[in-house]
């Protein structure tokens, strides 16, 4: 009842996440349908094309051993080095077959899921020994599919069974009135197109298992809401850490926003609450970029900053506000306040020259239209 009502509760799909966890584990669908009718398959094919090698390979096998059998003054002691010869040329002869077949069995998990080597599916599990789980797969869904499967296989390969008997019928009568090499020969011709054919109606089973491992396989993966909520919180970060990541961010940026304040030409402030560090290199820019910008305690931090290293600091409340809504961070000033920024560089150049050669520079009266500005 429980196991019923979980299955009912997990009614959204498997995400990406999922299904690469459930495949690092070694979850994988799989069809011993499909891998046992390639393999049945390739080996009747290989069978039916290399068989006369083969079975040239296995006579002369038997005739040396017969051979040896019936000379009466054979040494008994050469009989290991005969058999050793016979295996290795037993071995050689039925290499095609079984190379055949082991390519067979390692490419048909191709078709689905591929290949996976998983460390976690070798781990001992003990719930794999677990009665009440094997009592589950044997009585359960899927014990019922693999009895259907075994029904169906019995079903399918039966028909073409019998199909193939009534249609190589005459060729079997035949054989009783061949001469013996020559009915042998023709006899495993036949039956190696008859194992053929019978070993491809298991794909027919295969077509209908592979989609059904397919399904299967999902729809143990399927997620319950909570489930699909943890894995998003998970992969998209905890609110808290994703506050504290975006705490340092800012931190780091302020930082490096600091460290630029010592190359401003100026830094322009509405006293208690803005200040903007404007640079212009007339070679390089069109016009005064803002360099470092900010409000209360970040202000304050950039006015400390720039009078330790000797950059002007310049009142200009409604012009202050007014660069700091404009310019953002590393970009140059609108036009519309070209005249004003420019009134006040050239006044903190003349401050500069004026301490050197020691003659007083007026304050310029700053005149800009605010409303031009947008606001």
């Amino acid at each position: 009842m429980a196991e019923a009502t979980d299955r009912d509760q997990r009614t959204e799909q498997p995400t990406p996440k999922r299904l690469q966890e459930a495949r690092e584990k070694g979850q994988v669908p799989r069809s011993r349908e499909l891998t046992g009718a390639v393999v049945m398959v390739a080996g009747a094919a290989a069978v039916l094309l290399a068989g006369g090698y083969l079975a040239e390979g296995m006579v002369a096998i038997m005739r040396r051993g017969l051979a040896a059998a019936a000379t009466p003054d054979s040494d008994p002691l050469q009989l290991p080095a005969l058999l050793a010869e016979s295996i290795i040329e037993a071995a050689v002869a039925l290499l095609p077959l079984l190379g055949v077949v082991l390519v067979a069995a390692l490419c048909a998990p191709l078709a689905l899921g591929g290949w996976v080597i998983s460390a976690q599916a070798l781990a001992p599990d003990l719930q794999r020994l677990s009665p009440a789980a094997g009592f589950r797969r044997i009585f359960g869904a899927q014990g019922l599919a693999e009895l259907l499967k075994a029904l169906a296989k019995v079903v399918v390969v039966g028909g073409v069974a019998a199909a193939v008997v009534f249609w190589l019928f005459g060729e079997f009568v035949a054989l009783g009135m061949m001469p013996a090499r020559s009915a042998i020969a023709a006899a495993g011709g036949l039956l190696a197109i008859a194992a053929l054919v019978m070993s491809a109606a298991l794909l027919l089973v295969a077509a209908v298992d592979v989609p059904y491992q397919a399904w299967s396989h999902h729809r143990q993966l399927r997620m319950t809401r909570q489930e699909l909520r943890d894995e998003l919180r998970d992969t998209d970060g905890r609110p808290e850490v994703k506050a504290r990541v975006r705490a340092v961010q800012r931190e780091m940026a302020r930082r490096r926003m600091m460290q630029r304040v010592p190359l401003a030409d100026v830094v322009i402030t509405n006293p208690t609450h803005v200040s903007v560090a404007l640079r212009y290199d007339a070679g390089r820019m069109r016009a005064p970029r803002v360099v470092a910008r900010g409000r209360d305690l970040i202000a304050l931090e950039i006015r400390r900053v720039a009078r330790e290293h000797g950059v002007p600091v310049f009142e200009a409340p409604p012009l202050a506000r007014a660069i700091y809504a404009l310019a953002p961070l590393d970009r140059e000033i609108p036009s519309t306040l070209f005249v004003a920024v420019a009134q006040v560089l050239a006044y903190v150049w003349q401050v500069r020259t004026a301490g050197a050669e020691g003659w007083r520079v007026r304050r310029p009266d700053l005149r800009f239209d605010w409303e031009d500005t947008g606001r």
